[in-house]
């Protein structure tokens, strides 16, 4: 064999190894390239925002002023140092857990009942219409509702003095006795809904050869409920009630349309205080500190949840 043809041989080696590498890198990236745009969109409409607010929060009269110095964890002292803060958190936590308890307890309820063979099947279908209507409405749709229905001189009231339950008009979301509690309830009956759907596609997911066996075994309904539903549905339990705690957390909305926050902070929670801060008081700074502190009970609900998820 000749000297030029071992040299093109060897080039022709070299060519082909040089575009197998080729191609075993433009595999390895195409992954990356669909993924690219999403991406972007992330960086560009939730990471670049979240660091954005984190710089806000560590400068003193951040977008304010047009000079803003770097003070450090100044904003987040100032903010642990207001009263009305701590207040606000506190009333978070009443709203966020009452909200996620009872949004499982109906929901569960509700679910149970749409599953039940005893009911009829065409009341089953008229139920399940009705139950899931609150989920139909929007934030603004249901502050109305629940305005019109609460108002001194609403239905409730009536059906109230009517039943001799109450002898005067009560002013559910005007006073500070009643408002946070009005609230609640209010969210309690939006949310609800999504438990009840998730939990219903649970229970028709579980294996009727497990309450056959139970019953076999002498199991009676409470038991076949509390060793064999609970536990098939306590994944999408978990899962969710981590969800609703940290949509909850971060609920304005509804609290900004029936009560601002009011009377007199009764019912400000983490939202309505931030944005006070930020578009009343112009303490974008303090505002930005507010949110951050929302950001990490709210990752710390996340890490919770994936975790769990990891864990399934």
């Amino acid at each position: 064999m000749s000297l030029a043809t071992e040299t093109m041989i060897r080039t022709q080696a070299k060519t082909r190894k040089r575009g197998i590498l080729s191609y075993k890198i433009r595999k390895r990236l195409v992954p990356y390239f669909y993924v690219a745009p999403a991406t972007f969109l992330f960086c560009l409409l939730m990471l670049f925002p979240m660091i954005t607010v984190l710089r806000y929060s560590l400068m003193d009269g951040a977008i304010t002023k047009k000079d803003a110095s770097f003070v450090g964890l100044q904003n987040y002292v100032t903010i642990f140092k207001d009263p009305i803060f701590w207040q606000s958190v506190g009333q978070t936590l009443y709203f966020t857990l009452m909200s996620v308890i009872f949004h499982l307890l109906i929901g569960l309820a509700f679910a149970l009942l749409l599953n039940s063979q005893r009911v009829d099947p065409l009341i089953r279908s008229i139920l399940r219409v009705l139950y899931i209507l609150p989920w139909l409405f929007t934030a603004v749709i249901i502050a109305i509702i629940w305005r019109l229905l609460l108002d001194p001189n609403g239905v409730v009231n009536s059906i109230l003095m009517t039943l001799h339950i109450i002898d005067f008009k009560v002013e559910w979301f005007s006073s500070t006795t009643t408002a946070l509690h009005a609230l609640t309830f209010a969210n309690i009956w939006a949310g609800y809904p999504l438990y009840m759907v998730s939990l219903l596609a649970g229970l028709q997911g579980i294996p009727k050869d497990l309450y056959e066996a139970a019953g076999i075994d002498g199991a009676n309904e409470f038991q076949k409920f509390r060793y064999i539903t609970i536990p098939q549905l306590m994944p999408i339990i978990i899962s969710i009630a981590l969800l609703d705690f940290i949509w909850t957390m971060q609920v304005f909305p509804l609290v900004w349309m029936t009560t601002g926050g009011g009377p007199i902070y009764a019912t400000e929670v983490l939202s309505t205080y931030t944005y006070k801060l930020a578009f009343s008081s112009y303490e974008f700074s303090r505002a930005s500190a507010s949110a951050i502190f929302i950001l990490i009970i709210s990752m710390g609900a996340t890490y919770f949840y994936i975790k769990h998820q990891k864990a399934r």
